[in-house]
């Protein structure tokens, strides 16, 4: 049985904190990462919370990500805001892109953030959770190193690239909030099973030769399974376009891994574009994003994207998260 302690999110972000800059990460750099992880946990998305900061020390200290970076914005047209993460976190560089990205979007109807020459961003569904509660439609993209093969092949050339959407009522909280890879399952999950030398369940990894697997550790050799089939391939393509291709940022298939320590800094992508749902719906926007959640939720059983994280996001927020203690025991000793 795994050993948990309780938590407030408060003792989450400052613990996250504390490791980051112990590592030789920037207090700039660092705060906006700790704000996502304590976010991340009260979401009970565990797999890029707590239990990614010895991973993120660890690439601090070898080199792959700076921590003292110094992101680079530009406006190279009027409704476009680039930055380059300057191969530094990219919660930091996303933090400076939204400062102008928002009151663009507000501003134009529409705004583009494009990064490159960035890092893992974590659960791509808490930056589009905050375009949503500014009041507009949030729409997010962010490649990842190879994981998934091509249709008909077995070596790995995208990533499991997720991409995020999320919609505000008018209290500012996301009605809806679809985030999801192009994988069956996240890769950080597989990573989580491996560390904790559990099995996968059948649909989650390929082994090298594209057989099903239920051992991580050969899942992660192999590849990941596309959600759908070709459909998840297709996803994976739109998603490395967008977050690769249209920002400049390394391919999947030639970026060094979010894992290990060899290769260097990987250099990925994110994409982000938000909509002023006024400028498009002539004022309809949130009665018809009501109309269609109340119509879903009136069935019984019926839920949808978001329902969960915001369920225990509430919790959380009263009752703090239970953390395994292995993985405090990490960081108490980085910061050590």
């Amino acid at each position: 049985m795994i050993e948990t302690r309780n938590l407030s999110l408060e003792a989450i972000e400052d613990l996250a904190m504390r490791a980051l800059v112990a590592a030789g990460t920037s207090e700039k750099n660092a705060r906006p990462l700790a704000v996502a992880t304590a976010a991340t946990e009260a979401d009970g998305v565990s797999s890029h919370g707590l239990a990614y900061i010895p991973i993120y020390c660890e690439h601090v200290q070898c080199g792959k990500v700076d921590g003292q970076a110094v992101p680079i914005v530009t406006r190279p047209r009027p409704s476009v805001v680039k930055v380059d993460a300057a191969t530094g976190f990219a919660h930091a560089a996303i933090d400076l892109g939204f400062a102008e990205l928002i009151p663009l979007a507000k501003a134009q109807g529409i705004a583009a953030l494009a990064i490159d020459n960035s890092y893992n961003c974590g659960v791509l569904g808490y930056h589009t959770h905050r375009l949503a509660q500014a009041g507009l439609l949030g729409i997010g993209f962010t490649n990842a190193p190879a994981s998934i093969a091509p249709s008909g092949g077995a070596k790995p050339v995208v990533g499991t690239n997720p991409f995020s959407i999320a919609a505000a009522g008018e209290n500012g909280e996301p009605l809806i909030l679809i985030d999801q890879s192009a994988s069956t399952i996240a890769k950080s999950e597989v990573m989580k099973r491996a560390r904790e030398g559990r099995p996968i369940p059948v649909g989650w990894a390929l082994d090298p030769e594209g057989n099903p697997t239920t051992d991580p550790n050969v899942g992660l050799k192999g590849s990941m399974s596309p959600s759908g089939g070709y459909k998840g391939v297709g996803v994976a393509l739109m998603t490395e376009l967008l977050a690769a291709a249209m920002t400049g940022a390394t391919l999947g298939a030639d970026a060094s891994p979010f894992s290990g320590t060899a290769g260097g800094p990987p250099k990925t992508g994110q994409f982000f574009l938000a909509i002023d749902p006024v400028a498009t719906s002539g004022g309809h926007f949130v009665d018809r994003l009501t109309r269609l959640v109340s119509i879903i939720h009136d069935q019984e059983g019926a839920h949808l994207p978001g329902d969960g994280r915001g369920a225990k996001r509430a919790l959380a927020k009263v009752e703090g998260v239970n953390v395994n203690v292995a993985i405090l025991d990490k960081i108490s000793a980085i910061i050590a």
